[in-house]
């Protein structure tokens, strides 16, 4: 069975389903198979797909976000090897929903991106900013799987 990952936002329609994507694609690149999911600690966006700036600035740098739906975390996420949250915010409401599982920043993995969350871009409109943030991450987590390090 491949090592599973579930990134995790508010509404799971920017940041985790943009997370989703890349990682999808870095991984495939690289020959690493990967279970991946995302999902909102809100369940307001349930069975939408992702925010349409957040598709348009997605499809520029070659990402697909177009079959992904927002769901909220269940209980059963608490079986993914990792979760991984995109914010302080987002990893608090994850202790409360999955007790006893391990939650991890995104920007763990982009230490050098001097980032301590990938900024909300619903709230920022900056679409483009939080997917290079993203991508930083992604490559410093598929190193950390590559490594053994999660």
């Amino acid at each position: 069975m491949a090592y599973s990952i579930l990134f995790v936002c508010l509404g799971n329609i920017c940041r985790s389903p943009s997370a989703e994507a890349v990682v999808r694609v870095k991984a495939a690149q690289r020959g690493i198979n990967l279970t991946l999911d995302s999902a909102g600690t809100g369940d307001w966006h349930a069975g939408e797909p992702p925010y349409g700036p957040m598709i348009k600035a997605a499809r520029s740098a070659g990402y697909d976000l177009s079959d992904l739906r927002a769901r909220q975390v269940r209980a059963a996420d608490s079986g993914f090897d990792l979760v991984v949250a995109m914010d302080a915010d987002n990893r608090a409401d994850l202790r409360e929903m999955l007790p006893g599982v391990e939650v991890r920043l995104f920007t763990d993995f982009a230490p050098d991106s001097g980032a301590d969350a990938v900024p909300d871009p619903y709230f920022t409109r900056d679409f483009a900013g939080a997917l290079r943030l993203i991508e930083a991450c992604a490559d410093g987590l598929l190193d950390a799987v590559e490594a053994g390090q999660v």
